[in-house]
């Protein structure tokens, strides 16, 4: 039996995601035929070339003239130079070539549509030019990246204006899946005439078929956005290709298809698993060869003959995370894939710029405890470890197979003990990798072993420190002060190595007064260089975190969900503080902006929200807590 297992639209496109490198290594390692494709980046490449963009300019011309936005209006007037330059703009972002970036610097290379207005919000330089601030005299591969991307997201909104208002880099389509109580919206979407995304995504998946003849797909889903897509890429599977069975899983169903009672979603794939899959795709491999009854399928919905849905969980036990195998990226194009630079966040560059080998140190979290976390599934609650030995023999493994050794370890939070043995192991093998993980900043993370992870390679940190609040930290159940994230972070940064700090706001019960507090704290630790990155996130409840389990626990009042059939995670609530937090999170943000480049930390924390008309109070923080905790 043949399994293809697909990454439908869209995901990132600088890597693979790579739930499907995961399964099809596993597979491989238990005698399967699998293959894999990415059909995400497959679909975004087939609109980025000339004769892709001769497409999106006749649909361009069918808007009627007063329902142009200025991103479509500017793509006709300046289609010629867009269609000249799309070719070499994806070579030089593909890394073939280097060359091109001379001449995008010179900013009469790219046709410049309305995403360039960005840059003059920050030209300082006295030259007038807006990005020395930001990459300066050296960095003339990023400044070109840099505008190579804006040009991209100035076709990527022509794309969702003229051709599929559902269209956007990574987030495709999301609307109609997140946190949908029925499977109407998509439903209806997916009977609606096919757009010209749409059928070039048929088209694509339809190659794709021909080309592995399967009889087993998989699509992995891993957010919101990728469902419609998923969803069409089944509809075309299905009309032209009834014999192959379609499973459904990733990381958006294992979070939002519990509870799915919907049948409807039946008319599209057959089988829809939930949690780790390695353990499911055995079963229903054993079903589909005969070899197992469907009643011992595990974690697995179905429909049944009178059109119900049924989930199906003979009790087998999980697939130890040390036999799940080595990940393969063996079908994936990897000099294909785009290193953008959209964000000037050094941290977000990242996640966009460059290829990363993604692996997975620990399955689950060792903590799961924090509240605000889905700690009740199987992604965060089961945690397994592998040895040092076999992490650093899947790193060689797959640095074979693909000539690069940046590695990004993806999971929820690295455990110290097993990031220490793994790094005395690949400096006692000599094997040499860049890699950047996410932590929790805990105080097992001394000065002396951030110098050993430097050495094995370790470029960046991320981790939580989500309200710079004790007291809401202690509510979290984070195990972590602020006093504590100062020692840690600044033991990395010593080290040499970049640390990003995940930031939250509208934390249950939060006040402006905390609001402001966290802010100062986060001030000092940039200007004591602990930090050098940071991003405020809005804080949403979901039902599989304890904040959604047990509102009363955390002050607040769940706002009742309609009656659900399909997706199921996030969920209004009521704070009694009544704060408006939304409001907040632009001086939140404008003030971070600032702090990574260095500037704005003589402005007082209390003055970046002066625009919103609301009395904001002073900080109470000392002016140097940050400096008192790193020097006591």
């Amino acid at each position: 039996m043949k399994v293809l297992s697909l990454i439908p639209p869209m995901t990132q496109l600088n890597t693979p995601y790579p739930s499907t490198a995961y399964l099809t290594g596993f597979l491989r390692s238990r005698g399967v035929d699998a293959v894999q494709e990415d059909l995400a980046l497959a679909l975004v490449l087939s609109f980025f070339t000339p004769e892709g963009l001769a497409n999106v300019h006749s649909e361009a011309l069918a808007v009627p003239e007063e329902d142009r936005s200025a991103s479509v209006n500017f793509f006709l007037d300046y289609f010629d130079e867009y269609q000249s330059t799309i070719s070499p703009v994806i070579a030089f972002l593909q890394g073939r070539d280097s060359t091109l970036s001379h001449r995008i610097n010179t900013r009469d290379f790219l046709p410049e549509g309305p995403r360039f207005a960005s840059l003059d919000a920050f030209d300082n330089d006295e030259e007038g030019d807006s990005l020395a601030w930001a990459f300066g005299a050296l960095g003339s591969a990023d400044r070109a990246r840099h505008l190579a991307t804006l040009y991209l997201n100035d076709l990527a909104d022509v794309l969702r204006d003229a051709v599929d208002d559902r269209f956007e880099f990574v987030r495709y389509a999301e609307s109609l899946a997140s946190s949908q109580p029925t499977f109407t919206p998509l439903a209806d979407a997916l009977k609606a005439k096919p757009t010209l995304m749409d059928l070039q995504l048929q088209e694509l998946s339809a190659q794709a078929i021909e080309r592995h003849h399967p009889d087993l797909v998989l699509l992995s889903v891993p957010f919101p956005g990728a469902m419609y897509a998923a969803l069409r890429i089944a509809q075309e599977i299905k009309k032209s290709y009834p014999a192959i069975k379609i499973a459904l899983g990733g990381g958006y169903v294992n979070t939002e298809l519990r509870e799915l009672s919907d049948a409807r979603i039946f008319d599209f794939v057959d089988f829809i698993t939930l949690d780790s899959g390695e353990r499911p795709l055995l079963a229903l491999l054993e079903h589909l060869a005969g070899k197992r009854s469907l009643e011992r399928l595990v974690r697995t919905f179905v429909r049944s003959p009178n059109n119900e849905v049924r989930y199906l969980n003979w009790q087998e036990p999980d697939v130890p995370f040390e036999e799940v195998g080595t990940a393969t990226w063996d079908g994936l194009p990897l000099d294909s894939y785009l290193s953008l630079l959209d964000m000037l966040n050094p941290m977000h560059r990242l996640w966009s710029d460059g290829r990363w080998n993604k692996l997975t140190v620990a399955h689950g979290c060792y903590w799961k405890k924090c509240s605000f976390c889905d700690v009740s599934l199987d992604y965060i609650s089961r945690y397994e470890t592998a040895s040092a030995s076999l992490l650093v023999d899947r790193i060689e493994q797959i640095v074979a197979e693909t000539g690069q050794t940046g590695f990004h370890f993806v999971d929820e939070a690295a455990p110290p003990k097993i990031l220490k043995a793994l790094a005395e192991e690949l400096i006692r093998r000599k094997v040499l990798i860049s890699w950047w993980g996410n932590i929790r900043f805990e105080k097992t993370f001394t000065p002396e072993l951030a110098q050993l992870l430097a050495k094995s390679g370790c470029i960046a940190m991320s981790g939580g420190l989500e309200v710079a609040s004790d007291r809401l930290l202690d509510l979290m159940k984070k195990g972590v002060s602020v006093e504590q994230v100062a020692q840690v972070t600044k033991g990395f940064s010593d080290a040499g190595i970049l640390v990003h700090a995940y930031l939250m706001y509208g934390f249950p019960t939060q006040t402006v007064q905390e609001t402001v507090d966290a802010l100062e704290y986060v001030r000092q630790l940039f200007e004591s260089g602990c930090i050098q990155s940071g991003f405020f996130h809005r804080f949403i409840c979901t039902v599989h975190s304890p904040v959604g389990l047990n509102p009363q626990e955390y002050g607040i009042e769940l706002v009742p969900l309609p009656k659900t059939t399909f997706a199921k995670n996030d969920v209004a609530f009521i704070d009694p503080t009544g704060v408006d937090h939304d409001a907040l999170g632009q001086g939140l943000k404008k003030a971070i902006y600032n702090y990574m480049h260095g500037v704005g930390f003589e402005i007082k924390a209390q003055d970046w929200f002066d625009d919103l008309g609301m009395v904001i109070p002073k900080t109470t923080v000392p002016k140097n807590f940050i400096e008192k905790s790193l020097y006591h």
